[in-house]
């Protein structure tokens, strides 16, 4: 200990600070609560003009010691240096008040009583006139308790004093040889020439003579996040938030004699932060370099060397010099820190929240460190864990907008969303110019599906940058959401000509050519994205989505000309390539085993999308808009639901549709001789479920097996379900092309093995917004089918038994889906329950409601519907049964609409067939909205029109699955609907759709004209 004291005063009487810095670091390693040193290393500190590090020393020691003089004297200086005045007037003053109060340092009291009143004379002087002195302090220095140095000093002016860098804001980029650097940089760089824009001086210290002038475009411009960006791809720190080094016109306080190998060495040491701070990376390394040669385990060299590497995107290095200055001094908080980041980076989130806790050992509860652990948790979805760093971040550091923007993501993931909201408007509020707060607002508001909200707040960020690529972005996903195609495109073509290599935009603006029929454009842009370099999984997914959305560009291109009937995706579709567009796949054996479409030359040769399409009669136009009046009514008024223009028409012009195939199909049905007919297939058909057989009336795949517009024999009726329900699929097809709605059953030999949907509420941590609203519901029927059948199925089907008495008592007094699974002891899954209505007796499997362990991030607890050619058999009788039961209660009187209770047996009958299709789930995606459009079109086929919205909270879909019978699911559904339900005629009054849109080139337009 002796030894270390005299080496402190013999590196402080030298100037050689850094060096004393470390050595303190060693001391208060041992003595963590050592008041003398902590004021000692802020000294240091304050030296190399470190003031963010002169404030936290400062804070520690006066946690320790609240009467301690000297450390109010050099954090009011600090924070003075800082541009903070009037903190550090509060923090003299506080100091002054003790020292008046008790005191033994006469000197102490008359310095605070100096510094406070020439604070006090500034204030009543016009700004600019007065200049507070906030240079390091006549302090002395505590060695032990009986040796002293002192070392005050006066600044020199002569030719051998050097320019010595000092703290500044470059571009909120934090690089310091002991500082809280941040591996971020929030104003464009490019790479490959390694420079970088300067940001706004928050230090209040002068600006670089060569440093190039700030405007607000250059303050407001992002840079690209060194340990990778969620949501955004860039980001920014809000300014002041950590400390930095850079080069100031103001001389060091001390004359630097140039033979002095240790102060040359700091200089050459404090050139290299400078150089970094500009972006000049290459040749802050090239200066670290020749000090590594010198001194290869100098630590604040490679820390300094690391930093630059990693600005350079070269992390590997970057990592390699921060574990190397580690293994110099273990002792090195930054060098945790770095790393850390630097893993960040590069995805290793695990070993990154290792290396940010370990530094926050030698700074605990550093705003800092705790602000960057809590995006690494963020970003590594340990959402709670995010929650708690955050939020003890912004109470130490409350205007750190940065803390406060990623607060608000971390709340909004919990399903908090009020508060996530509240939080990002703090952010903004201490930076208004913080262009991604005001991203990640709107991702907020297009989660929670406020687009009025979420137009305001990008039309903000335009307007502080109107080159930030991320605003139009956003709008261009807003407008895709909303069915406005052609305005989505607009803006994601203005994102691209500020950010060309954006795959998800790319991406997004080929879907929207593709959908509206512009595909030239949309092979274009699918091409693009296959030829972009990629850096992640998740932009790999968006490239092999790209192979398969070109070759159904082809294919839709090819039949723009024929006949809408001859769209046909799941007959006319290789089955392998459609499993694999559905589950995201590499597309590399479906490029060497599946037949390609032809080139666009070849596919466009038949003809291609004609302005007379776009050009409506009179009658097509009173097609459309009864089509948009109807197709409103499938929209859910839920959080995550925005309103679709394209999905309206969509489901209006199907519904009309339907309504008119199932009118003529019913005029036929109610020919007495064919009635008769009816009857006796129905009476054929419970001779069969009395002998335990049933003789379906269509084959496995549900394909009729004859055209619908005949008369089939086997049945008696003009349309199979599978008929009705594939004109909503068809149409729910060509309005969005890029998202795969297939038929599941004309998958590949997947089918076999069960491929389904798959539904999450809570998945992890987070909570889904569409579907969490529903998870007590789920997590309470889950609790009653394990209490009714004492066991569940685990991952492999296998059964689990629960007939254990306190296993079960365990399971009533459950309040979470976690609690289930640490009961069951693994992966678990149990089926909804679904009882026939064709079959008594029969229960047939609902959907499974599965809980998944993630580890540390939580639980999956989803629901999951398998179709196995069983469960499709069994469904697809039960749907036929349902089917005929609508026909017989509607033909079977010569005039239902007149007979109330008719009317009411139809009105069952179409409820309990939407039911069973919710049950089913018989498509890989469409599902909901398929189900509710054949409602709305049976419903007319049969004079009635819905004319209700479905109440807010409702999910027709959710209603279904979590009822256990068809009657339960009517008596949740009837309350709402049956009283809207008018008397309407108006069917005959409408052109025939297939005729009024008869090629496929008519039906796009007739979609794509609602957003002209």
């Amino acid at each position: 200990m002796d030894s270390d004291r005299a080496d402190l005063a013999r590196l402080c009487s030298g100037r050689n600070w850094s060096k004393a810095i470390r050595l303190l670091d060693a001391i208060l390693a041992r003595s963590p609560s050592s008041t003398h040193d902590l004021c000692n290393r802020a000294f240091f500190y304050s030296h190399l003009e470190l003031h963010k590090h002169v404030v936290k020393d400062c804070d520690r020691a006066l946690q320790l010691d609240p009467a301690l003089l000297q450390a109010y004297v050099l954090k009011g200086k600090a924070l003075s240096a800082l541009g903070k005045k009037e903190d550090a007037l509060i923090v003299w003053k506080q100091g002054y008040e003790i020292a008046v109060r008790d005191t033994m340092d006469l000197k102490q009291l008359l310095e605070l009583e100096e510094l406070v009143s020439s604070v006090e004379t500034c204030e009543t002087t016009e700004p600019g006139d007065c200049v507070i002195d906030a240079s390091p302090c006549d302090t002395k220095v505590v060695i032990s308790e009986d040796r002293v140095v002192d070392t005050s000093f006066t600044a020199s002016t002569t030719a051998d004093t050097e320019t010595i860098v000092c703290e500044e804001a470059i571009g909120n980029s934090k690089v310091s040889s002991n500082s809280d650097t941040k591996l971020t940089n929030n104003n464009k760089v490019d790479n490959n020439k390694g420079s970088s824009s300067l940001a706004k001086d928050t230090t209040g210290t002068q600006a670089p003579k060569k440093a190039p002038k700030i405007d607000k475009k250059n303050k407001a411009k992002a840079m690209k996040e060194i340990n990778g960006q969620a949501e955004c791809g860039t980001e920014r720190r809000s300014s002041g938030e950590s400390e930095t080094i850079s080069l100031d016109q103001r001389l060091f306080a001390t004359k630097i004699s140039k033979s002095s190998k240790s102060i040359s060495l700091d200089f050459r040491l404090s050139k290299g932060i400078a150089q970094v701070n500009e972006g000049r990376y290459n040749q802050a390394i090239s200066i670290f370099d020749q000090i590594l040669r010198e001194t290869p385990t100098y630590p604040e060299a490679l820390i300094g060397r690391g930093t630059a590497y990693a600005f350079q995107r070269e992390l590997d290095s970057a990592i390699s010099d921060f574990t190397k200055a580690i293994q110099s001094n273990p002792s090195a908080g930054e060098a945790w820190k770095r790393r850390g980041q630097a893993r960040a980076a590069l995805g290793e989130f695990s070993e990154a929240i290792e290396d940010l806790t370990k530094a926050l050992e030698f700074e605990p509860n550093s705003p800092d460190i705790l602000h960057e652990r809590g995006i690494v948790n963020y970003k590594f979805k340990d959402y709670n864990s995010a929650l708690e760093d955050l939020s003890t971040c912004v109470k130490r550091d409350k205007k750190n907008s940065s803390a406060h923007t990623y607060l608000g993501l971390t709340l909004s993931a919990l399903g908090e969303y009020k508060h996530a909201e509240d939080e990002h408007l703090i952010g903004i509020k201490y930076d208004e110019s913080f262009l991604h707060c005001w991203a990640h607002l709107a991702q907020l508001y297009l989660d929670l599906a406020y687009p009025e909200k979420l137009l305001n707040c990008l039309e903000k960020a335009i307007q502080i940058d109107s080159r930030f690529a991320k605003a139009y972005h956003l709008r261009g996903i807003l407008y895709h959401g909303m069915g406005r195609h052609r305005s989505a495109i607009k803006e994601l073509s203005v994102a691209l000509t500020y950010e060309g290599s954006s795959i998800e935009c790319l991406y997004l603006r080929a879907s929207c050519h593709h959908a509206i029929g512009e595909y030239k454009s949309a092979i274009k842009d699918y091409d693009d994205v296959l030829d972009l370099e990629l850096d992640s999984m998740d932009k790999f997914v968006l490239q092999c989505l790209a192979f398969y959305q070109k070759e159904m560009a082809l294919y839709i291109a090819s039949k723009v000309n024929l006949e809408f009937s001859q769209f046909n995706i799941d007959d006319d579709v290789d089955p392998l390539f459609k499993e694999y567009w559905c589950k995201r796949l590499h597309p590399k054996n479906v490029a060497e085993k599946v037949y390609r479409q032809p080139s666009l030359r070849v596919s466009l040769r038949s003809g291609r999308l004609n302005k007379q399409d776009f050009k409506f009669t009179k009658h097509q136009t009173i097609l459309l808009l009864a089509a948009d009046s109807i197709g409103k009514k499938i929209q859910y008024n839920c959080c995550g639901f925005l309103p679709n223009q394209r999905q309206y028409r969509m489901a209006g012009l199907a519904a009309i549709e339907i309504s008119q195939k199932v009118s003529k199909a019913w005029r036929f049905l109610r020919n007495p001789k064919n009635i008769a007919k009816l009857v006796r297939r129905r009476d054929k058909l419970n001779i069969s479920q009395n002998r335990g057989g049933y003789c379906s009336t269509s084959t496995l795949s549900g394909s009729p097996t004859s055209s619908p517009n005949e008369d089939k024999v086997s049945s008696g009726i003009s349309l199979t379900w599978q008929d009705v329900y594939n004109i909503a699929v068809k149409w729910r097809q060509i309005s969005e092309p890029c998202d795969p709605v297939v038929w599941v059953n004309k998958l590949s030999e997947e089918f076999n093995s069960g491929f389904g949907s798959h539904t999450p509420l809570l998945l992890g941590q987070a909570k889904v917004v569409r579907y969490y609203p529903y998870y007590q519901r789920v997590l309470e029927a889950a609790k009653t089918i394990m209490l009714d059948l004492k066991y569940v199925n685990n991952a492999e089907d296998h059964a689990i038994f629960l007939t254990d008495i306190e296993k079960l008592k365990k399971i009533e007094v459950a309040s979470s889906c976690s609690d289930l699974y640490h009961i069951v002891g693994e992966t678990y899954w149990v089926a909804t329950r679904c009882d026939s209505k064709a079959f008594q007796g029969r229960r047939l499997e609902g959907t499974r409601i599965t809980t998944q362990n993630m580890g540390k991030t939580g639980f999956d607890f989803a629901i999951r519907t398998p179709c196995t050619p069983s469960r499709w058999e069994e469904y697809d009788e039960e749907m036929t049964a349902a089917w005929e039961a609508i026909c017989e209660a509607y033909c079977n009187d010569t005039n239902p609409t007149r007979d109330p209770a008719t009317l009411d047996a139809v009105k069952d009958a179409i409820l309990r067939m939407t039911y069973y299709w919710y049950n089913f789930m018989p498509l890989s995606r469409g599902s909901a909205v398929v189900g509710y459009v054949v409602l709305l079109g049976l419903f007319l086929a049969a004079n009635m029109d819905a004319t209700a919205s479905i109440p807010p909270g409702i999910q027709v879909d959710w209603e279904a699955i979590l009822s256990p019978d068809p009657d339960t699911f009517v008596d949740a559904v009837k309350p709402w609907l049956y009283p809207s339900i008018k008397i309407s005629r108006s069917l005959k009054d409408f052109t025939d759709v297939s005729c009024a849109f008869s090629t496929t080139g008519s039906v796009v337009a007739a979609l794509t004209s609602v957003d002209p």
